[in-house]
């Protein structure tokens, strides 16, 4: 934002068009990131594994201005509980204001640190219960018409399925004997394996945002021309677009383009936000495509059905009939929005706060070299629900691309400020703003064997053509990857550090980076070397 100020000031002053391009290093220090978490929780269960009561406080780094980090709270707070139901839950949020580059959106938009405190949870209470993870969680999952912290009631809901699909494709049982064989018989090579559901939201949660609009012509020549409020950044919009509108009207795919987003075609267009995008644009698309079929219909009539499109189309222009539309969606309004000055139950009286839900599970294997803290993904299955798939192969990519930037988050994406920490960076001073010190998953961090499932015969009434939203859901599945480095920590842990810590639970910071997985096992070589795990 800066940046577009600061061309803005230039222009004004100058009265010409400017363009301003910084340099890597001054736009990684300058610009915001993910909002970091800091949590604090109390958490009970009974003997069984069973939660009975999660009591958490979240914090959230603003940086210097507010920006949307409410917006980013409130989701974290709606997802603090991952897919597990807890009778008895309090969550609080709180943006702390520092002075470091404001914080903004990014893809999760705060779903994932808030996974990320209650799968801790959860590994918690598995330690302190003697309980392996896997069980507690498997015990917990919600299933259909049980309601959440915020009182929805997870209706037309099928994690319990898909998790117990995962554990069948997987043969996580088998795998786990195996992993536990292959770490008895090795000292400095260990293996971890870890499964995590997620749940996420599909809406915005303030309603007016739930909203969108698209205008499609329809050209003599039987082509079609669309432009939505949509931005197409890669994620295959535009491609789910152009097929929603070739099946209304019965035509190729190669007789309809997209036009560039632009408000003098649609006007007043929400974010491309929330993973939302297909749900709002594709409904407006077809119900602009369903006005001109309406207008068609006494010209199919006439020539028949199997009159070629652009025959009809030539036809209604001959008879003065209008071959545009403008359509329009909203989501409706008891299926999105929350007030958070009313309780949960006045919520839920008057509706409920997400459209539905998109589901998943991961199952991922990792070997970790406990003499360096070097990681490798040795396999990974993922599990989705993306009900009836408009374009199966962009929402496998969407799955794939989302899990890969998961494991950064989780495992890589490390940021460094000069402080007491690290006194050989100045006081203050950004330290990771450049490829060669802030690292993202390259070719080499891609697990060896990716697998993804999409779960078949789902149907989803509540969004176009019966599909789900898949663009943020699968990010938190990357988790799978910290969880099962944490859980080969372990277990070298169990092998080098008898005597020097105790066998308890540890609670590892994300992102979980080779040199945090090797200064938490704590061997004799560590020990005398190097300072205490978290003084880096």
């Amino acid at each position: 934002m800066f940046v577009a100020c600061a061309a803005a000031v230039a222009a004004k002053a100058l009265k010409r068009p400017v363009r301003l391009l910084v340099e890597r290093n001054v736009d990684m220090l300058t610009s915001g990131t993910r909002h970091p978490y800091f949590a604090k929780y109390k958490a009970g269960a009974l003997s069984d594994g069973t939660l009975v009561g999660y009591d958490v406080e979240l914090f959230n780094n603003a940086g210097y201005s507010l920006d949307l980090s409410e917006a980013v709270m409130d989701r974290a707070l709606f997802h603090c509980e991952n897919a597990y139901f807890v009778p008895n839950l309090r969550a609080v949020g709180k943006c702390c204001k520092t002075n470091l580059p404001t914080n903004t959106a990014f893809r999760g938009f705060g779903a994932p640190q808030g996974m990320m405190v209650g799968e801790t949870m959860v590994e918690h209470i598995a330690n302190a219960l003697n309980l392996p993870s896997r069980v507690v969680r498997e015990k917990n999952l919600y299933q259909a018409n049980m309601r959440t912290h915020y009182g929805q009631v997870l209706t037309d809901f099928h994690l319990d399925a898909l998790w117990h699909r995962a554990m069948r494709e997987s043969r996580l049982v088998e795998r786990e004997a195996d992993v536990a064989a292959f770490n008895r018989q090795h000292q400095w090579k260990k293996q971890g394996l870890c499964i995590l559901p997620s749940k996420f939201g599909i809406s915005f949660t303030n309603r007016f945002m739930n909203q969108g609009g698209a205008l499609v012509h329809v050209y003599t020549d039987g082509s079609v021309l669309v432009s939505h409020g949509g931005t197409e950044m890669g994620q295959g919009l535009h491609t789910k677009v152009i097929q929603i509108v070739a099946k209304a009207f019965g035509i190729s795919c190669d007789d309809v383009s997209i036009h560039d987003t632009s408000t003098d075609k649609v006007a007043n267009a929400q974010p491309s936000a929330g993973s939302m995008s297909t749900d709002l644009y594709g409904m407006a698309a077809l119900d602009a495509c369903e006005q001109i079929l309406a207008r068609l219909g006494p010209v199919v009539a006439k020539l028949g059905p199997t009159a070629a499109f652009a025959d009809v189309a030539r036809a209604a222009y001959f008879d003065r009939i209008c071959l545009s539309a403008h359509g329009f969606y909203i989501v409706p309004g008891e299926n999105c929005g929350y007030d958070w000055s009313k309780s949960s139950d006045e919520n839920s009286a008057s509706g409920q706060t997400f459209n539905y839900f998109t589901t998943g599970v991961c199952v991922t294997q990792v070997e970790l070299d406990v003499l360096t803290g070097d990681t490798h993904m040795q396999s990974v299955d993922i599990f989705m629900d993306v009900g009836a798939s408009i374009n199966p192969a962009i929402d496998i990519g969407q799955i794939e691309g989302a899990f890969i930037q998961g494991f950064g988050l989780f495992c890589m994406e490390q940021h460094v400020w000069g402080d007491a920490n690290h006194p050989w960076i100045p006081r203050g001073a950004f330290f990771t703003r450049g490829p060669g010190t802030y690292k993202i998953p390259a070719f080499n961090d891609v697990p060896l064997q990716l697998n993804v499932w999409l779960e078949p015969n789902m149907k989803n009434k509540l969004a176009v053509h019966s599909s789900k939203a898949i663009g943020e859901p699968p990010l938190f599945l990357g988790a799978t990857a910290f969880f099962a480095i944490k859980a080969a920590v372990d277990a070298a842990r169990l092998e080098h550090d008898s005597e020097l810590l105790p066998p308890t639970f540890h609670a590892l910071e994300s992102p979980l980076t080779p040199e945090r997985a090797r200064l938490a096992i704590r061997d004799a070589f560590c020990a005398s070397s190097v300072a205490p795990y978290g003084c880096y």
